[in-house]
């Protein structure tokens, strides 16, 4: 198995330097696809396999929930036994899933399958990144890691795009089967040209009741929100217990999870909590909008997916001024005048309705909806990380990242029930689109009370001088895991 040194890192003008940067970006670019596909597809898969609309959430929420359990663990584990293993493990374990996916021949076997695909995504994400960091030339790894952000971006931004073509030319199962080429092809270079890295430093036990502790927690909270009747008052308790367990048992571990002292910080818990509503808005306005879109206003699904592909240009092409803004002035106003704008493009979301023009009904809301995000994204991730020590970047950024998932979890599980969604509503057009209007007002508030939030309790602390790898970024799900940042 090939290895690299630190005084023998490679150049990224060599084959194998290109051909790590090409690994990374493959594996990233799966996970990343499969956040943006799959919310085209969900009516589809729910008429097809006779699924309500609870199942369709567990299909969104059973990926996002072992996702944001496991992503912390999984970048603990490639410093601890090898980078380039539990990356290769990571993909491996998501193409399995993903051809199960596609196979499901119920409702319950393809939510089995999207948690499985959760943990697989959970360890390669954080080891794509790490592998170019580590693997690379110092003096490259700015542009190998712009490049890992971009085409990654570009991936999130085609994935609506394939999601709807996909679905409306062959089946839904092609959403997840398209995956497999994907991910044979991210094995084979990965073999080829990543060297193996570890950090020899790390000593001590994994925080695995942690770890666990905080699944438990948010399946528990997830299953309480989506069931009905007894069974979700048992898994509110089990949330409730799993959840004070959880805060006991990182006060005595030596590697937690969550490092409470980073909580002590008032700019550093002020931001993620800025960065909770903002991303459980964000969840919901992807899962509700796209259905909207399919149930009521009559669109194909592939009409459907490329609605939001403003929301991805933008990001892509003036995130960096965004995040230079966020460098001359601090985060405070970038993420108080973002929200409120995300609020407004929100709320006139509101009014997609039947037969909506794409060019008068949703277009003027989705375009400032993107304006507000593209002020916001990169100094919320750039102020989380100014807010502690340069040293601890890498865990700030990923609990940040952890929070981010998380809401969109909460949103997606607790929406339908505040908007009086269940059952076969996905299939009603006229319960859905009241349910719709509720679901999209709540999603604004939440943009407004991350907009106050900011404005009250963020200071217009500027950002400590580090080296900025990348800021391009395309937050569909969360915040760019690691921003690869490194004092100078």
């Amino acid at each position: 198995m090939p290895s690299v040194a630190a005084d023998s890192a490679i150049p990224l003008s060599t084959p194998t330097g290109r051909g790590i940067v090409f690994a990374a970006v493959l594996g990233s670019s799966v996970a990343l696809l499969d956040g943006t596909v799959v919310n085209v597809a969900l009516r589809h898969i729910g008429q097809d396999l006779e699924s309500e609309l609870d199942g369709l959430q567990w299909v969104v929420n059973g990926y996002i929930l072992m996702l944001a359990s496991v992503v912390l663990l999984g970048g603990a584990l490639g410093d601890r036994f090898g980078r380039r293993r539990v990356f290769l493990i990571g993909v491996v374990w998501f193409g399995l899933a993903s051809l199960l996916c596609g196979v499901a021949p119920n409702i319950v076997t393809l939510i089995a399958a999207r948690v499985l695909q959760g943990i697989g995504a959970g360890l390669l994400t954080p080891g794509s990144l790490a592998i170019l960091q580590a693997s690379l030339r110092r003096d490259d790894r700015a542009k190998a890691i712009g490049a890992w952000s971009g085409l990654g971006g570009v991936a999130a931004a085609a994935g609506p795009f394939l999601g709807g073509w996909l679905v409306d030319s062959l089946s839904w199962r092609w959403v997840f089967l398209i995956n497999v080429p994907l991910i044979i092809g991210c094995v084979l270079a990965t073999l080829r040209w990543v060297p193996e890295s570890r950090d020899t430093t790390r000593t001590g036990r994994f925080d695995l009741a942690g770890s666990a502790l905080a699944a438990i927690f948010l399946g528990g909270l997830t299953f309480a929100l989506v069931q009905r009747g007894d069974d979700a008052f048992i898994a509110a308790g089990i949330a409730v217990a799993a959840g004070v367990a959880f805060v006991m048992v990182e006060r005595r571990a030596s590697s937690p999870v969550v490092p409470g002292p980073m909580f002590a910080d008032r700019q550093f818990t002020a931001i993620n909590i800025v960065t909770f509503f903002v991303y459980a808005a964000l969840g919901g306005v992807l899962f509700f909008l796209v259905l909207q879109l399919q149930v009521v206003s009559g669109y194909t699904a592939l009409e459907a997916g490329i609605t939001m592909l403003p929301f991805t240009l933008l990001m892509l092409a003036f995130s960096a001024k965004a995040g230079e803004l966020g460098d001359r002035i601090g985060p405070r106003w970038p993420l108080a005048v973002g929200g409120l704008l995300s609020a407004i493009g929100v709320f006139l979301l509101m009014g997609v309705g039947a037969n909506a023009p794409y060019l008068t009904a949703v277009l003027p809301g989705v375009l400032i909806l993107s304006v507000g995000m593209t002020i916001t994204v990169a100094p919320l991730t750039a102020g989380v990380l100014a807010a502690v020590e340069v040293s601890h970047a890498g865990v700030a950024s990923g609990i940040n990242n952890a929070i981010a998932r998380a809401a969109g979890l909460v949103a997606v599980a607790a929406l339908p029930l505040i908007a009086g969604l269940s059952g076969n509503a996905y299939n009603d057009p006229a319960a859905f689109a009241l349910g719709y209007q509720i679901a999209i007002g709540v999603c604004s508030l939440l943009y407004l009370i991350a907009a106050v939030i900011a404005l009250v309790a963020v200071r217009s602390r500027r950002r400590k001088k580090v080296e900025r790898a990348a800021r391009t970024q395309c937050p569909y799900n969360a915040p760019q895991l690691d921003p690869g940042v490194e004092a100078r």
